[in-house]
């Protein structure tokens, strides 16, 4: 099962700060706390699921990551590594984020100003709905991703309008305050209950936790704030990444309605198939085919390679199936100062069809002491062999 992403997760928006990712957890983890839920396996799963989320995003650096390459980045960040639900134990959470439950788990409830506004929508006053996220694949060559490269494409997409900037409104005076909600974007509802009175905070109706209302629309936009157009986007691409990996560009992706932040842009990793070569892992591989006489003789042989041309020496009596390791010549890891390697697999070419000459002499050497196969006890098998190297 794919795992969800951590801002969904915490329902905030990318843009967030670390104040309102701690307070956002806060809510989450207290809504799913153990005590709260006893024996409830779903809630428990739901509590390490945030308590992840909040080891990554509060981490600077752990976030950028995250924020880049989503959660294949995360293999060598230092989070969610420790198993269970969410990848942290219960023992993890409370020791490292012990603190975040020292308040009054019940303060909220009763008579405590909560946060409005849904995941998708910003905090502050007068700022629209968060735009979506759009998805493109991008398909590279081999030698693009051993090298990185930088692509410029044109993406169709919602962009902010140019004629209200952004606002949805005729001009300035078109944006009044809310009535309903005085312009906080919130209502408050106070119930008589037996235990005393409860406060409940909600999103305003009239203006959907805007704070305000236009009342004269842009005649370009019709009121939304936004129109569709294509717009160039240049995107920087890291040595080494892989088929099915997804990099995000933040805020390049559909823009939000009324001024609201735009959503990202996910970029889908493709891999162009080369003609020649095929990878595993960041190891790439060659299958090599030389010639019965190549094999008995030996030979130097000039081989394909992710970036241009090599030659590899192939000693007398080389067998079929054998394995050639060119150090370093393969793909880039991410982020990282490693390179796999290039790996041929000889393979000695068996003739279909032979001649009337050529038949006679195999037949000579047919039955010759030197053409009898004698494999060496203590070599090892193709498979085996080529366990190794990924190993």
């Amino acid at each position: 099962m794919a795992k969800r992403d951590f801002y969904e997760i915490l329902g905030v928006a990318k843009t967030s700060t670390a104040e309102e990712i701690k307070k956002a957890y806060r809510k989450v983890a207290m809504q799913f706390h153990p005590d709260r839920n006893p024996g409830d396996k779903s809630a428990e799963d739901k509590f390490k699921e945030a308590a992840e989320a909040y080891e990554i995003l509060s981490d600077q650096e752990k976030r950028a990551q995250y924020d880049r390459f989503g959660h294949a980045g995360m293999s060598n960040a230092g989070g969610g590594q420790r198993g269970g639900a969410g990848g942290m134990n219960m023992d993890d959470i409370f020791s490292q984020f012990g603190d975040i439950f020292g308040e009054d788990i019940f303060g909220s409830f009763f008579g405590g100003g909560g946060g409005g506004g849904g995941r998708g929508r910003t905090s502050g006053r007068g700022r629209g709905t968060r735009g979506s996220n759009l998805r493109i694949k991008l398909k590279l060559t081999f030698e693009e991703i051993a090298k990185g490269t930088s692509k410029t494409i044109k993406v169709k997409k919602y962009v902010f309008c140019n004629t209200c900037n952004g606002s949805g409104a005729k001009d300035k005076g078109s944006v009044q305050n809310c009535a309903t909600c005085n312009g906080s974007g919130q209502v408050r509802k106070v119930t008589n209950t037996f235990l005393g009175q409860m406060q409940t905070v909600t999103t305003c109706p009239t203006c959907n936790g805007e704070g305000s209302v236009v009342t004269s629309k842009c005649g370009s936009c019709k009121g939304e704030g936004r129109n569709y157009a294509e717009e160039t986007v240049s995107l920087d691409i890291p040595a080494g990444v892989q088929e099915g990996m997804q990099l995000s560009l933040s805020g390049k992706g559909n823009a939000g309605e009324r001024g609201g932040p735009s959503g990202d842009l996910i970029v889908l990793i493709e891999e162009e198939q080369h003609p020649q070569l095929h990878r595993e892992g960041n190891n790439v591989i060659f299958e090599l085919h030389i010639s019965f006489p190549e094999a008995v003789f030996g030979a130097n042989i000039e081989v394909p390679m992710i970036e241009g041309k090599g030659k590899i020496k192939i000693p007398a009596g080389t067998q079929s199936g054998r394995i050639f390791r060119l150090k370093g010549k393969g793909f880039p890891v991410v982020n990282a100062y490693e390179r796999g390697d290039q790996l041929i697999h000889v393979n000695i070419w068996t003739p279909q069809q032979v001649t009337a000459e050529e038949k006679t002499m195999l037949e000579k050497m047919q039955h010759a002491h030197n053409f009898q196969p004698n494999p060496e006890k203590n070599e090892k098998g193709f498979f085996e062999r080529f366990r190794e190297f990924f190993t």
